[in-house]
This record gives C-alpha cells, structure tokens and sequence, in this order.
C-alpha cells in the first residue's frame, strides 16, 4: 500500500517567499541607507577635512631657506658670507646597508677618511630620516659623474645648500663664533621661543660669538613653496609661492685691520686684547690667542680636528677676552689708589717709608715688594709710576677688604660687562660675605694685603679690565661696550643702531685727575713702562702689572728657573690720548713675565696703529728690562 502524497499548500509557501524577500528587501534598503548616510557624512559632513586630505597628497609644502645675514666690520669688509655649492646626501633610512653604500659612493665621487668620520659623527647625533653630508663642494665632474650612477645608490642624492665661510678665520672666530647643524637642545630651544616653523628646511643655527648672540637678526624668515606631485611623487608644477625674507647684516665697531695688527703682534704667545673706545663704547679689537678656524665647525667638524683643539694644551677654543679669568696684579693699583682717596685713607701728598716689604701683624710675617732694598718714600703719584706694592699693602690693611669691594666694584669688577656675546664670567671681586659663601671661611686680614696689589682672590676677565680702563679715561662715565654697531635691515637696507647703556659713576674730579697724571708719567722716563713709550709722538696713560700664577712659599721669584707654563702673567692696560682718550685697552701676555717688557709694546703697536697709522712691527722697540721693570 503506497503513502498518501502531502499536499502543498501554495498560498502558504507564497506568504513565506514574500515574507523572506521583504526581510532581504529590506535589509539591502538598510544597506543602501547607510551606505547613503555614509556618502553624506563623508562628502557634506567632513567635506573640507578630506579635501584638505586629498589637497595635501597632491600638494607638497617645500620651505625655502633665507640667505643668513652677513657680518661686517666698520669699514665693511666682510667677516662672514654665504655661498652656493652642491653636497653630496645620504638619508640613512633609505639606504640600507651604509658601509656598502659609502663604498660604492666613494668608487664615483672621492671620500676621505676625514668625510668618513665627519659623517658617522653626524650620524650619531642625528634621526635615521635626516639628510646628512657625506661629501660637500662638489665640482662639476662629480656631478656628472654621480648623475651617470645614480640608479645604483639608493638614499644617496645631490641637493644645492648654502654654506657659511668665514674668510678671516682664526682672526674673527672668537668674535664673531661660527654656526653648526641644529642639535635637539637647538630644537627645545626653538620651541621654547615658538620659532620652530620659522626653521624648518634649516639645518644650521649660530653657536657660538656673534653668530649666537644676533640669531634672531641674522636667520631671517623662511619662505614656502607649494609644489603640485603625481602619483610617483615627482614635482609637476609649482602652484604658490612665499619668497623667503634674508637675515639682516650686522655691521660692527670692530676694525678687523687693528685686530689683525693684534694678531701680528702677538705672534706666536698666548694672551688675549680688548680695546674699546671709551667715548662709545664701541669695541674696536677682540682678540683671544691662539684661536681656531671657525671653518671647521660649519659641516660637522671631524673627530681628529676636534680632539687637537679640545686636547691642545694651548686651549685655542677657549675665548680669553671673555671667559679667562686672571689675577689682575699692579693694574689694579690705579682703583685702589681712587678708593683711598675716595675713603679718605690717604691724601695724595701722604707718603710711607718702603724698605722693601710690609710687615702684617704681631705675627711678622712680611710681605715682599718687587724691588729689593725698597723705594723709599713714596706718595701715591710714586706709588703708581714706580708701582710700588708696599704702598698698597699698607693701604690695603687700612681700607678693609669690603670698603675696597665697595668701591672698585663701581668699575664693574666682578660683575659682566654686558658686551653682546654669551658666555661671559664675571671674575672675582672678593669681601668677607664672598668667602663665607663660596669656602665657608671667614675671612683673614692677610687675605685683604694679597688683595690690595691685585693678587689673592681677585681676577678679572681682560674685557673687564678694558671696560674698567675705558671707564677711567672718561673719568667715570661711558657705555656697556658693544661689538654690533648698527642692524642693516635685508629689505630696504635702513640701518637701525644698537644702542648702548651708559654707565656713570660719581668720582672726585681732582682725585681722578691726580691718578690719571700718574698713570700719564708710567709711559715716561723712570715709569715702568718707559721703554715701550720711547718714541712715541703722542702722549699716553697706562698701567703695567704682572700676575703670579704660582706660589713661591717664600722664595724669591726667578723667571728663568721656572717652566715657562708657571711664569708670571704679563698685564698692560693704556689709553691714549692722555689728554683726550679715543682708545683705551687691555693686554695680557700668558706667562710673559713683565707687564713692561712682554705686554707694553703689544699695546705700543697697536696704539701706533689706531692713533698714526703704523702697521705692527714698523715702530715700539721691544721693552728691555731696567730697574723700573717689576711689573
């Protein structure tokens, strides 16, 4: 018996199709809602954002880096340019494997061992995306040559940079410093002045002198230049541009042709020179020695060059004028001899008995003057002329360590002089609240007579002597001293001068009178500085001093027994006219013995120079020693 066949029911299973093909229908409706919803959030909602987007993948925003300022001397000659040359790049993250790289470079284009290291030492200061230099200054035939093999180095390319060069080299470096490429201290600093976007496509920033100090002058704006790209990400065409605006130039009170009678004068010792035009305050020479080439600095400086500047027992990357810190010795005289008149301590007839040293105390313990046998009686006018130390012992003793920081700090000793570099010290003018403060000691009465002739605790900066001589031959009154003279705006040309502060401080007119007639009879007959004034056509003040580095614990001082790195500093601080000051300087010979017979006739030449028009060398016999040369 068959089975009885199930019978469809035909209206049902219709119901059941229309059912699932509404819940499909319905479902692709959804779909196309959102998917609807979805276009109009996309194109209406976030239209612009994604304009901006698409606008971006087809635009590129290239900066445009502005020509750097120069820097001038008063006479304007050129102390630091640009120029255009082509470098040879690698950008280590697209290069792959960098030893097999620079090898292959180096078959097209010469690599020394120098680039080499140069280039590793960039590498480790620097990200894995950045360009660095391998080769700069290439000549044509690199080019070309390297254009012929380019397809075989990938993450290597050419690309036009401007160079800083600096054509005097050691004469200005530590004037007008050098720039190096931008270091993440850089770059936190840039963020923190909110000038960051105004470096980008910049690698180079000042580092040092004048190239710090004027940053903001010197760098300029950057400009921009949108470029239209394709899909490969070549340039097609450029759609807007924003020209770059140059850094402006500085034009300086400095005469490089004076700063390079310094240098010849010099010759091969170590010291350092300011001189200042005391109506001004315009610094006329800087000169540290021995210096470097700021040259050096400007790609990347190379780990041999660097460690025989940094390891050089002559210490040449050390600013002297600004940052070395000596005692001042026998040219602090002339100040201490204004603060006893100032105090009323002494009169300017008063006189002491000088057999040859000072004896302090119940103790006895003797203090020697230079000059064996002593100067006999001795008022304050001798007392400079002759530069006895007895004299200012005794006047020491009397005034009190804090009465002389109180009065030779009005000179602006142990304080900066507020010249326009970074980085200047500021010395030692010490009291009984320095000593507790920096040794937790008090202080000794000893301490005080070591004082007085400008040895013991006291140091100054040879800028802070100039500073202080410059002061004194304006009897008191001038200007903080000044390296940029005037700002020369890039567009237009207006010069805009830098002012200067005027610093003035109440001296008694006779008392100055009375020191400076002193210091005017030093250059003459029976001064310590006679013979490097012999000859002379002008009139001029100065001071001699010598500066013990070393201590003798008693025994007297023989230059020739002593290694010539422990002798005495030789110190020379002069202006001229004595009449009507246009100039007013301070030398310091390292180890040269003598104010008189080591740094004098430095400062002769120079004055022959400034004042007559003599080159270095042409007149100023050197000092011999005589019976007047203790300092």
């Amino acid at each position: 018996m068959t089975p009885r066949a199930e019978l469809k029911d035909p209206k049902k299973e219709q119901q059941g199709f229309r059912r699932r093909l509404a819940l499909a229908g319905g479902g692709v409706l959804l779909l196309f809602a959102m998917l609807a919803l979805r276009f109009f959030y996309l194109q209406v909602v976030r239209h612009e954002h994604y304009r901006t987007l698409a606008e971006n993948n087809r635009i590129a925003v290239v900066p445009i880096v502005p020509n750097r300022g120069l820097i001038l001397d008063r006479n304007g000659q050129t102390l630091a340019h640009n120029y255009s040359a082509y470098t040879l790049e690698i950008t280590p993250g697209k290069a792959g494997n960098l030893e097999e790289l620079i090898n292959g470079l180096a078959e097209v284009v010469d690599i020394s061992p120098k680039d080499r290291k140069r280039f590793k030492k960039l590498l480790d200061e620097s990200k894995n995306f950045e360009s660095l230099p391998i080769r700069t200054r290439l000549n044509d035939v690199e080019l070309a040559r390297f254009a012929a093999h380019r397809y075989r180095f990938p993450g290597a390319s050419i690309n036009a940079r401007l160079f800083r060069h600096y054509p005097l080299g050691a004469a200005t470096a530590h004037v007008v410093g050098y720039i190096g490429r931008i270091n993440d201290k850089d770059l936190e600093d840039l963020e923190a002045r909110g000038d960051k976007a105004n470096y980008r496509g910049t690698d180079h920033i000042g580092k040092t002198g004048l190239e710090q100090r004027y940053e903001k002058e010197l760098h300029g704006t950057t400009g921009f230049q949108e470029v239209e790209i394709d899909a490969g990400g070549r340039a097609v065409r450029i759609l807007n541009r924003t020209s770059p605006v140059s850094g402006n130039n500085l034009l300086l009170s400095l005469d490089i042709r004076l700063q390079q009678v310094v240098e010849q004068a010099f010759g091969e010792r170590r010291g350092a020179l300011v001189a200042i035009d005391p109506v001004t305050g315009g610094v006329l020479a800087f000169v540290s020695k021995p210096g470097f080439d700021p040259n050096l600095f400007v790609d990347g400086i190379d780990p041999q060059s660097w460690d025989a500047l940094n390891n050089s027992p002559d210490h040449p990357l050390t600013n002297r004028a600004l940052q070395g810190q000596y005692p001042p010795g026998s040219t602090f005289k002339p100040f201490m001899a204004l603060a006893g008149l100032a105090s009323g301590k002494r009169t300017p007839e008063a006189a002491i008995h000088d057999p040859g040293f000072y004896v302090l105390g119940a103790g006895g313990h003797r203090y020697r003057d230079w000059k064996e046998g002593g100067h006999g009686a001795v008022d304050l006018h001798r007392s400079l002329v002759v530069s006895c130390d007895t004299y200012y012992y005794t006047l020491a003793n009397d005034l009190g360590i804090d009465a002389i920081h109180r009065f030779i700090g009005r000179f602006g000793f142990g304080a900066k002089s507020g010249i326009d570099l970074e980085g200047e010290a500021v010395g030692v003018l010490p009291s009984q609240e320095w000593k507790q403060r920096r040794f937790k000691q008090k202080w000794y009465a000893g301490d005080t007579i070591s004082v007085g002739i400008g040895q013991g605790y006291n140091l100054v900066t040879p800028l802070q002597l100039a500073q202080a001589t410059a002061l004194l031959a304006g009897d008191g009154a001038g200007f903080r001293p000044r390296l940029v003279r005037t700002i020369q705006d890039s567009q237009g040309g207006r010069l805009r001068p830098v002012p200067s502060e005027r610093v003035e401080s109440e001296w008694n007119p006779d008392h100055l009178a009375r020191v400076k007639a002193a210091l005017a009879d030093v250059t003459r007959p029976g001064g310590t500085a006679a013979q490097a004034a012999a000859g002379a056509p002008y009139a001029f003040a100065g001071k001699t001093g010598t500066a013990q580095v070393i201590g003798m614990k008693g025994e007297k001082y023989v230059e020739s027994r002593v290694r010539e790195r422990y002798r005495d500093h030789a110190w020379f601080t002069a202006y001229a006219p004595a009449d009507r000051p246009t100039i007013a300087l301070a030398v310091l010979v390292e180890n040269g013995g003598h104010g008189g017979s080591a740094a004098a006739p430095v400062a002769r030449r120079v004055l022959d120079y400034y004042l007559l028009g003599k080159r270095a060398g042409a007149s100023a016999p050197e000092a011999a020693e005589d019976e007047n040369s203790g300092d």
